[in-house]
């Protein structure tokens, strides 16, 4: 016998001073049921049934209730009073036939709630009672698949209506299949209604959702969501304005889970280096085998295993080529724990040994990469965009130093690399991109510094010892003040580092620090 809200009541108790603290409001405690549930039978882990995974308090890995309650709190205060905000799930998508892609909830859901299964929504309203405390004003609705015993004997279990109030905290829940009258009922009240018009969703999945969230299909009433909230003659605005600068600034607890994913990631690359691949492929599914057997979930993104001149394609994920002992691999990987990413870049010699024009555009790369990083604080007033413009200028000063590069001009590095130095990371790879680049970096944001260069095979401009070679050296990095940290840094990337575990292998074996975490409990 559970009592199903426990956790949340105990967390909410110890952490309430903090919570009034940054949201400048005399937050009264909630109530919460206490409803005694028999057993708890849930569309994803929790706590009571997947201890191994959560701790007490947590409603995902890493994350408590009440941090998923302080996100919600946030959002209603930057949203206008006597409104409402209309957040659609994602649907499981299918890539033939009954074969589906493993599901991806929409990561602004995810972030406000925690809740992982497909077909719902969440809907925020800002209520304008004065007489009530600020808390108070902020109520969450859920509607979710409903607990359906022929459907979870063949899909798995379902949280459920029950679940979606009695675990996930939510104020009001109601069953997917009165979304449309739900939804239409509850944007009616509200002069705005803050909703991305551009999410369209998918025409595959649930029947339910199939028809309400395609825009090419028809159904017999709504065929959108946005035909809904256009329904209510509602002022829309943008959903997404309001949560990125929710998102960009991380707790210290989502810091902790890409730290961990990064440190998983890296010793995954560092057992890599002292392996002899023979083919793109191999090596892919040795690092998802590494980074799951260390604690991650899986790959965080389909990486890139690029040998030799496949490197010299940005976002080259066929991984399907043999290697060559005289050509480099350039490895675009990482772990995804707890729905946060790692996003790492390493570049090594095949034979373990790097050869001099390999050695000399690795070492340039290598050297912006960290002048980069230096430049990654808050107290700077740097943005985004102004490390990427430093990187070119620094990218030039390195190589007109090689052989045969001292004529390159900026225009030719800018050709020769080509991307961004780097993006926001989080529960997205590329974490909410509407963030702007030209936006000050602020303490607690988690970029990617990832410079590279990029040499044609066929340019006979350029010296022939270079063509055909692509480097590419990543890091993500959490901003302080007047600091910073990189929490990719157990991923060896010095010439020297590299250059002896190729040929030494590792001095301690791998060990993953979730497992550490949990037995220590």
């Amino acid at each position: 016998m559970i009592r199903s809200s426990f956790y949340l009541k105990r967390s909410l108790t110890s952490n309430l001073n903090r919570l009034n603290g940054q949201c400048k409001h005399n937050v009264n405690l909630r109530r919460y049921s206490q409803r005694i549930i028999p057993e708890i039978n849930a569309g994803q882990p929790l706590y009571e049934t997947r201890p191994h995974m959560l701790r007490p308090g947590e409603l995902t890995p890493g994350i408590t209730a009440l941090e998923y309650f302080e996100r919600r709190l946030k959002l209603g205060v930057k949203m206008k009073k006597g409104s409402v905000a209309v957040i659609p799930g994602n649907q499981v998508k299918y890539a033939s036939g009954a074969v589906f892609y493993k599901f991806q909830q929409n990561t602004d859901l995810f972030y406000l709630t925690g809740w992982e299964e497909p077909d719902s929504v969440a809907l925020i309203e800002h209520l304008e009672d004065e007489s009530l405390d600020p808390a108070d004003r902020i109520i969450l609705h859920m509607i979710v698949p409903p607990k359906d015993a022929h459907t979870e004997q063949w899909e798995g279990f379902r949280t459920g209506v029950n679940g979606a109030v009695e675990i996930f905290n939510a104020d009001e829940g109601a069953s997917n299949k009165d979304l449309k009258q739900y939804i239409s009922k509850i944007v009616q009240r509200y002069d705005t209604v803050y909703f991305d018009q551009n999410f369209a969703g998918t025409n595959s999945g649930s029947s339910i959702f199939k028809s309400f969230f395609s825009i090419s299909e028809k159904g017999p009433q709504w065929d959108t969501i946005s035909d809904v909230v256009k329904s209510s003659k509602s002022q829309i605005k943008s959903l997404t304005s309001l949560v990125r600068d929710l998102r960009a600034k991380k707790s210290n607890a989502e810091i902790d889970l890409i730290r961990t994913a990064g440190k998983i990631s890296g010793r995954a690359y560092n057992e890599a280096y002292a392996n002899r691949f023979k083919n793109e492929r191999t090596l892919a599914s040795f690092l998802e085998h590494k980074f799951i057997s260390g604690g991650c979930d899986g790959h965080a993104y389909v990486p890139v295993v690029a040998g030799g001149p496949n490197a010299l394609s940005i976002h080259y994920t066929r991984n399907d080529d043999v290697f060559y002992d005289d050509e480099l691999v350039l490895v675009d990987a990482g772990g995804k724990l707890a729905g946060y990413r790692a996003d790492i870049s390493r570049t090594w010699p095949i034979s373990g040994k790097f050869t001099d024009p390999q050695r000399d555009l690795y070492q340039a790369v290598l050297n912006v990469n960290k002048e980069c990083i230096k430049m990654c604080r808050a107290d700077s007033g740097k943005s985004l965009h102004d490390i990427h413009l430093k990187s070119v200028d620094l990218l030039l000063k390195e190589l007109i130093q090689l052989p045969g590069l001292g004529d390159l001009k900026y225009w030719d590095v800018t050709k020769l690399y080509p991307h961004y130095v780097g993006h926001n990371l989080g529960l997205d790879v590329h974490d909410i991109p509407s963030y702007s680049r030209s936006a000050p970096l602020i303490e607690n944001q988690v970029i990617t510094i990832e410079p590279g260069v990029y040499f044609p095979l066929n340019d006979t401009s350029l010296p022939s010892y270079y063509r055909g070679i692509g480097i590419r050296v990543e890091d993500n990095v959490a901003i302080g003040w007047d600091t910073n940290t990189v929490l990719t840094t157990e991923a060896a990337k010095e010439i020297i580092d590299i250059e002896t575990i190729a040929e030494n292998g590792l001095s301690s074996p791998y060990k993953s620090d979730i497992v550490d975490i949990l037995e220590q409990d």
